[in-house]
């Protein structure tokens, strides 16, 4: 079945290969080699720097009977996908690299780290998700690749690739911005592609606000992962969307919203939302959780607007500026059932408080639907006598064992925190 669908692909290659782009996509779309190096360069996971962050982990608080460890060294390791059929995982990053992480030999820490697909020239390639049968997307700034049996075909540097949407495809070019230009994705039960993208501003002009919502800027698209048709706005009213999970019983998708910067230390929350159909309005730039923005001094010009209708308020409001980016469902881990009935959500910490606040993996209880008072989950990345990061949490992912992995782009770095305590069943 793969070789049928390779063979087609390779002809829709041949008709789509006009617009070759400098960076070898159209050259790897009709399977042809690109580059004769087949040699790829390994990121050492031993030695001074890995002792170093082993060292720092040792700060790091968790509950009675977890621990964690150093799983790989992974420069700017940002949003992760655990592959579905090897021990593997692929990681997104800000820059120009996404990586391939090895376990070869099943001992959960890492073997080989090296970049995936390095004939390609990525741009900003933070997203990162698997579809049911096993192909990888990437989504970059403002492109979607995807990549057939990727943890198969990783080991040399040319891969079979689909272009899902072209460079300058995902949002107008003149809205390309420095400014929240990472996307997440995930793909839904009904198998189609949701993906992230934040509004490039702190809070947008008025005159951007239509256009915003018509196209998915500040909100989340979803479309075919394979050609990219069927697109729509899923969800709109955000400010810069990040974390995606759907629930286990696939009936809702919930998110991580960042909030407006400039108001001050405690203002205005995070954001932990819930969509459950199609065209959902979240509140911004009006709202940012029930903090009134329009008119605020962030939003001076935005005094007159009228409030959307039918806008949703966030299920947690988060604090203040610890910026709250990946998310995961703990349904699938061996973690006490407590955690099983709940989100784990990746809080990078503050870039603008007097005091930092953050660094720390969060959790959230969930009952019926409902989410409950967020409690921190694991602290210590932070010092707060100094007020110095020694990490920064990006994502939270959930390996096959049942353990979970937490990406940290700031010490370049993933962890693997694990349960050996005593199953203790929730009250």
């Amino acid at each position: 079945m793969l070789r049928g669908l390779l063979l087609t692909m390779a002809g829709f290659a041949l008709i789509t290969s006009a617009n070759a782009a400098p960076d070898n996509l159209a050259t790897l779309k009709q399977f042809k080699v690109a580059t004769t190096d087949l040699n790829i360069p390994v990121v050492a996971q031993e030695g001074k720097n890995a002792d170093a962050i082993k060292e720092n982990l040792k700060r790091i608080n968790l509950p009675p009977g977890f621990s964690i460890d150093l799983f790989a060294i992974v420069p700017d390791a940002r949003h992760m996908a655990i592959a579905p059929s090897t021990n593997m995982l692929f990681v997104g990053t800000r820059k120009t690299t996404v990586w391939a992480v090895t376990d070869r030999n099943g001992d959960y820490t890492a073997d080989e780290v090296k970049s995936f697909a390095p004939s390609l020239k990525f741009t900003n390639p933070n997203a990162v998700c698997w579809t049911p049968d096993g192909f990888l997307v990437v989504v970059e700034h403002n492109r979607v690749l995807n990549f057939p049996a990727a943890e198969f075909f990783y080991e040399g540097p040319d891969v079979a690739v689909i272009e899902v949407v072209a460079q300058g495809g995902l949002i107008p070019v003149e809205e390309e911005s420095f400014n929240h230009g990472a996307r997440t994705c995930e793909i839904g039960p009904d198998g189609m592609l949701y993906v992230t993208i934040g509004q490039p501003f702190n809070v947008q002009a008025a005159e951007k606000i239509d256009l915003y919502n018509k196209v998915g800027i500040g909100g989340i698209v979803r479309m075919n992962a394979f050609d990219g048709s069927k697109r729509e706005v899923y969800a709109m009213g955000a400010r810069n969307p990040v974390g995606l999970g759907f629930s286990p019983d696939g009936k809702s998708l919930w998110w991580t919203d960042n909030q407006v910067d400039g108001l001050g230390n405690d203002i205005p929350p995070g954001e932990l939302n819930k969509s459950t159909k199609s065209g959902q309005h979240f509140g911004f730039p009006y709202w940012n959780g029930k903090f009134k923005v329009a008119g605020s001094p962030a939003a001076p010009d935005l005094k007159g607007m009228k409030e959307p209708r039918g806008a949703i308020f966030p299920q947690v409001n988060f604090p203040a500026h610890q910026a709250q980016l990946g998310m995961t469902f703990g349904a699938k881990t061996n973690f006490p059932d407590k955690y099983k009935n709940g989100i784990f959500v990746a809080a990078h910490g503050s870039w603008n408080r007097t005091e930092a606040s953050g660094a720390e993996v969060q959790f959230v209880p969930v009952k019926k639907g409902k989410a409950g008072k967020m409690e921190v989950f694991a602290s210590g990345f932070l010092n707060k006598k100094t007020g110095t990061y020694h990490g920064r949490p990006v994502d939270v992912a959930v390996m096959k064992d049942g353990s979970m992995l937490v990406s940290d782009d700031y010490a370049g770095a993933i962890y693997r925190i694990s349960y050996n305590g005593e199953q203790v069943a929730s009250k």
